[in-house]
């Protein structure tokens, strides 16, 4: 008996079975289903839309099938083209809906509800998440003060962009053609005297944000309300969402409200590990 021969095809049938589950495990990783997942991951973390030929690139995917998988994704409303370009595209509503839904509904709300607790329990006023829906601000949690003189509005509701501070810091970070374009389309309606609902003004309102890195709502909003917002970035670098606080000008004057953003800016940088 040829023992050398028969060792040899042990080993090869030994090498064989465990490659098996291997070539196995990295085909089901390559699946459409993924694929697309791939697509859509792209789209989210590019910072302007994206052509055939981009994704193709960056995906490493033939661009027919590209394209006949980004013909699906737009009909479930999942991708968007660009508008002026017939071959760019961009994260489409019902994606954008679904990304809402994982921060309001992920399993960190509780993490972030915390450390939203221990802002207020410092602050001792009303602290809030929001994060940018379409042209409004998107509360994604809320932690109410003790004090019986506050302005309510609880997770999901909606508040205007251009006049909360929220909603201009999160404006203020996006790349400025997009942003301007946006402006131009939002209806900037006057709630006071203090609104800005000039484009020319917000836009170099919205400059001076960037350049600071925090916003504040001088009673643009509602009269006699101060407030003060400031980023929470994701792992990326990419400014997800705003934390602020806001309370009575009779209690919390805007000069006070200021002296908060290093306990804001804290915070913020705690949120940035749940997102």
């Amino acid at each position: 008996m040829d023992t050398r021969a028969e060792t040899e095809d042990a080993f090869v049938d030994t090498e064989a079975t465990e490659s098996a589950p291997l070539i196995e495990t990295s085909a089901r990783a390559d699946t459409p289903t993924l694929r697309a997942f791939s697509v859509l991951e792209h789209l989210v973390a590019a910072k302007g839309a994206l052509s055939l030929a981009d994704l193709a690139t960056g995906i490493g995917q033939p661009k027919a099938s590209l394209h006949r998988m980004l013909q699906s994704l737009e009909a479930g409303g999942f991708v968007a083209r660009e508008p002026g370009q017939k071959n760019a595209y961009v994260i489409g509503p019902r994606l954008e809906r679904l990304g809402v839904d994982v921060m309001m509904h992920s399993g960190a709300r509780r993490q972030r509800h915390a450390i939203l607790e221990h802002l207020v329990a410092d602050l001792g006023e009303t602290c809030n998440l929001s994060t940018l829906h379409d042209t409004q601000v998107l509360y994604l949690d809320r932690c109410e003060s003790a004090w019986a003189l506050r302005l309510e509005l609880k997770p999901g509701s909606h508040v205007p962009a251009h006049c909360s501070a929220s909603g201009k810091l999160l404006l203020s970070m996006m790349p400025r053609d997009d942003r301007a374009a946006l402006i131009r389309a939002m209806p900037l309606e006057r709630f006071t005297p203090n609104t800005l609902d000039d484009p020319n003004l917000l836009e170099a309102e919205l400059d001076r944000i960037a350049h600071k890195g925090l916003a504040v709502d001088n009673e643009e909003f509602v009269l006699g309300i101060a407030c003060v917002a400031v980023p929470v970035f994701d792992s990326r670098g990419k400014c997800i969402a705003a934390v602020a606080v806001h309370a009575p000008v009779s209690r919390m004057a805007l000069s006070r409200a200021l002296t908060f953003v290093p306990r804001l800016q804290q915070a913020a940088a705690e949120l940035t590990a749940t997102f």
